[in-house]
């Protein structure tokens, strides 16, 4: 081999060379920049749900009840998820969970169908269920109630 291919070989791996580290460079700035954006949104999401945004959610068990229709032979069945002012209240609300239950027995059999086939109605249900549940616990635990699953039958 000539001195000069030897030259046009080497120059050749050296520009590949450096194409190959700017595009390592160019990716690993662009993963920075994302993994910085990601940081900053999770905080803003932490900020949102400590000022007005959607607070932890506490699961609970279906219920089964009959509604107050003559005959008695329609009933309910709802799943329902209440959204918690602060997610240390999720323990309190664990340890009360019979009273929490039993509220909200109480309230459902109260209902008819016709009621519960509005949306209004539904609503209606949903306050009315808050409103006993923060009288129960003594402060505004409960922010709002999602229903998961409900089912008239």
């Amino acid at each position: 081999m000539s001195k000069k291919n030897i030259i046009i070989i080497a120059g050749v791996l050296l520009i590949v060379l450096a194409v190959i580290g700017g595009g390592f460079f160019m990716l690993w700035q662009k993963l920075s920049a994302l993994d910085k954006t990601q940081t900053e949104e999770s905080s803003k999401s932490s900020e949102k749900t400590s000022h007005g945004g959607m607070g932890p959610v506490f699961a609970l068990d279906s219920f089964i009840v009959n509604l107050s229709d003559q005959g008695g032979k329609r009933y309910l069945r709802v799943t329902m998820g209440l959204e918690l002012g602060d997610p240390k209240l999720a323990e309190e609300l664990t340890k009360r969970l019979p009273q929490v239950r039993d509220s909200i027995l109480m309230t459902l059999p109260s209902r008819k169908v016709d009621e519960l086939q509005t949306a209004e109605g539904k609503s209606a249900l949903r306050s009315e269920i808050v409103s006993n549940l923060n009288e129960l616990l003594g402060k505004e635990t409960v922010k709002k109630i999602y229903i998961t699953e409900f089912v008239i039958q």
